[in-house]
Formats: structure tokens, sequence, C-alpha cells
């Protein structure tokens, strides 16, 4: 897929490490992996959106697993903040429903890169409510009552719905979400864009799972010298981290022997992937690459080493994962 680049107030003109050599007049804040309106990059589809796709090739583009035939289920991206983002929420899907959407946008978001002191804001300080925080962002002080994380390389946070949140500056974030694009904004540090109180405030959660995921340390692939990461399992997405040096064979289907598409997404290094009766392709650092469900099983050949992310919608119902603030 091509890589759709979002200005943001609070992004960047340098997109490095992900990107190098990669300057924008604008600041970017987000590059749009699998978006609605993301594009095919090679292949008899090249050109196509992924809504276009979507939308004609349904279960044997999104699988069983999901729960739309007609919509590609979830929305990778990579977020580049050099500032501050507003405070903001999500519907979860409940809320959603209530305002005639689809559903909510939960997400997560892995750590790629973070630099010393990096921060993100996850939830509001135990005990303030949302009156308080009404009062607060009336009084441009937001700021001082959430709770201020900092994060490392090779975290995973978990955002349900309804988690007030923000990032800080200094790292460089992998998202997995809901395919849903309904922010809330509550409160952008005096900069002119609009707020949604009304909306937003009707949305925040006082009790959420979100957090970081706790996990199991990184287990070898049975023969060869692979390692494999369970860094999230929730009932929207399940994600994992491959750090290769040894081809190795995939599969759409899971345990439950359901299907569903898989999103690729390289962090570090570069690779091939192959199926039958299909072109190979390229995967490097920044690349994003969408196996369809129907592709059943598929290989991934390094190039010397890679490490990325593997995203799909599982096959059965998950609980939200574990966390710690």
């Amino acid at each position: 897929m091509l890589p759709g680049f979002d200005p943001r107030p609070w992004g960047t003109h340098d997109l490095s490490p992900i990107y190098p050599n990669r300057m924008f007049e604008e600041k970017i804040g987000e590059a749009w992996l699998t978006g609605d309106e993301c594009k095919v990059a090679n292949g008899p589809l090249t050109g196509q959106t992924l809504a276009q796709i979507s939308g004609r090739y349904q279960r044997d583009l999104v699988g069983d697993a999901a729960r739309d035939s007609g919509r590609f289920p979830l929305l990778l991206k990579f977020l580049f903040p050099h500032e501050k983002l507003s405070v903001q929420v999500h519907p979860d899907d409940e809320q959603a429903r209530r305002v005639q959407q689809p559903w909510g946008k939960t997400e997560c978001w892995y750590v790629a890169h973070a630099k010393t002191g990096s921060q993100i804001a996850l939830g509001l300080k135990p005990g303030v409510s949302v009156a308080q925080l009404e009062k607060a962002i009336q009084e441009k002080r937001a700021e001082e009552l959430l709770n201020w994380l900092n994060v490392y390389t090779g975290d995973m946070i978990y955002v349900a719905g309804g988690t007030v949140h923000t990032l800080g500056p200094g790292s460089i974030i992998v998202e997995t979400q809901q395919q849903s694009d309904t922010t809330y904004r509550l409160y952008d540090y005096g900069r002119p864009r609009e707020l949604h109180l009304k909306e937003g405030l009707a949305a925040v959660k006082l009790k959420v799972a979100s957090g970081k995921v706790v996990r199991p340390a990184p287990s070898q692939v049975p023969g060869n010298k692979n390692r494999l990461s369970r860094l999230v399992a929730a009932p929207y997405f399940v994600v994992d981290m491959f750090e290769m040096k040894d081809a190795q064979r995939l599969d759409t289907r899971d345990d439950s022997g359901k299907r569903s598409a898989q999103i690729l997404v390289a962090v570090e290094g570069c690779g091939v992937v192959e199926a039958a009766s299909a072109e190979p392709v390229t995967l490097t650092k920044g690349d994003a690459v969408v196996v369809p469900a129907s592709v059943g099983n598929f290989t991934v050949r390094p190039q010397w080493t890679l490490e990325f992310l593997r995203a799909r919608v599982p096959g059965i119902a998950l609980p939200e994962p574990e966390t710690r603030m």
C-alpha cells in the first residue's frame, strides 16, 4: 500500500528514522497505511483504493473474522508527534452508535522509537470526575488532570474507546485501530482548532482497561532463528512482532480456523512477501503489505534481517488485555 501523508500542526518536516531522507514542506503528523483512501502500490489492482477493493472482493479480502464484509476492518498508521497532540477521546462502540456511527475507535500504540523523556497521557488521574475535567478545560489547565506515563521503545499501549489521551513529543508510534476517524478534541493548548466538548465529554469513561500491555517475553520460533512476540490480543485486533533472520511460512487462518486479512508493517530491515499465483512484494521499513484473507499460506523472506508487525482481526471473542499504568 502507498502511505498517505497527513499534515498536522503537531507533526514534523523530517520523518526519519522510518522514512529516511523524506522531507516535507508541511508538518506531517501521520502516515496512513490502510485507510479507506490508501492506494494499492503494485500488481493488477495498482491505483485502486482500499475502500474500492474491499467493496469489490469483500470476504476474500477482509476474511470471515471481520464484522463488516465490505469495509477493511483495521486502520494502521505511523504517528510522528513533534509537539503535543490535542487532548482527545474516541467513542466506544456503544457511544458511536448513539451518534449514528457504525463502530467506535479502540486502538493500540506500538512505540517504534522513543527519545529519552518521551511521554503519553492516558486517562485521568484517580478521583478526577468529568465535571472537574470540563472545568479544567475552561480554565486552560486540562493537562494537570491527565495521567502522564513515560514511554520507551518497544512499549505497547492499549487505548480503549472512551479513554482521554494525548501524545507528547519525542516518540514514533505505530497505531492499530478500528477503521474509524471519529475523534473528539477536548483541549488543544490554545491552538485555533475546533473543540468537540459536548460529544467528547459524553464519550469519556472513567474506568477503562487502557494502559501498558503486560506481555510475555519473545519466544523462539521452532526450526529457525526467528523470534515472535505477542504484543497485544484484544477484542478488535491482535498484533504480533516478528524478528526474522530466516524465511517463515505464515497463514491467514488463526487457531479458530477463521480467516483475516493480514497487515504487515516493517519497522526495521527489508524482506519479500511471497504467495502462490502472485508476484513477490517487497517489504521495507515504513511499508505496509496487505495479505488478503483468501491467500491462505504465504511466506516472508528477510533480506538479512527484518522486523515487522503483523495485525489481524481475531477469529474468536477476546477479552481486553492485561495492562498497567
